[in-house]
């Protein structure tokens, strides 16, 4: 648990941190659109292809969490298939460092972690592991969908955006 706890942590909030303000030291630029890049490829890419990764290698907890302690086969094939779409939406998290990437990639995993954050809020009985989860998954949303909101509203505004 305390493995996990750290690397999601980081990915939610150390390392977006960091590496927006490295860029920002060494390149500049406006501070919303690198740390959004940045939390975007952390917070959505690493994160959720590190997760898909695990689901699909059937190692992680989401089976024990869909079911009890022996995993029926359509709970073990649920969360596979979850997987393989976090999977996909993480590498596309990791292509927000190519331009034009970070937006409409951002949108997509703030509103997936987002939703899955306020889904898993009500939820009684969550170990530890689930409670860094559902925390981090808001965290992590609302760090990426507010910017992309700024963004969106520069860019109907006319606004540059970069």
């Amino acid at each position: 648990m305390i493995g996990y706890a750290v690397v999601v942590i980081a990915q939610t909030i150390v390392l977006p941190i960091v590496s927006g303000a490295v860029e920002l030291a060494v390149a500049g630029g406006d501070p919303l659109l690198v740390f959004a890049k940045w939390w975007v490829f952390w917070g959505v890419g690493t994160r959720l292809l590190l997760a898909g990764l695990t689901q699909v290698s059937g190692k992680g907890a989401t089976t024990r969490i869909l079911g009890g302690t022996t995993p029926s086969v359509q709970e073990t094939q649920l969360t596979r298939e979850l997987g393989v779409a976090n999977i996909a939406m993480g590498t596309a998290g990791l292509l927000a460092l190519v331009p034009g990437w970070a937006l409409p990639v951002g949108i997509a995993g703030a509103l997936f972690l987002l939703f899955a954050g306020l889904m898993h809020v009500t939820k009684t009985g969550k170990n530890p592991q689930e409670q860094v989860a559902t925390w981090t998954d808001l965290i992590v949303g609302v760090a990426v969908l507010v910017p992309a909101v700024i963004v969106l509203i520069r860019i109907l505004a006319g606004g540059a955006t970069s």
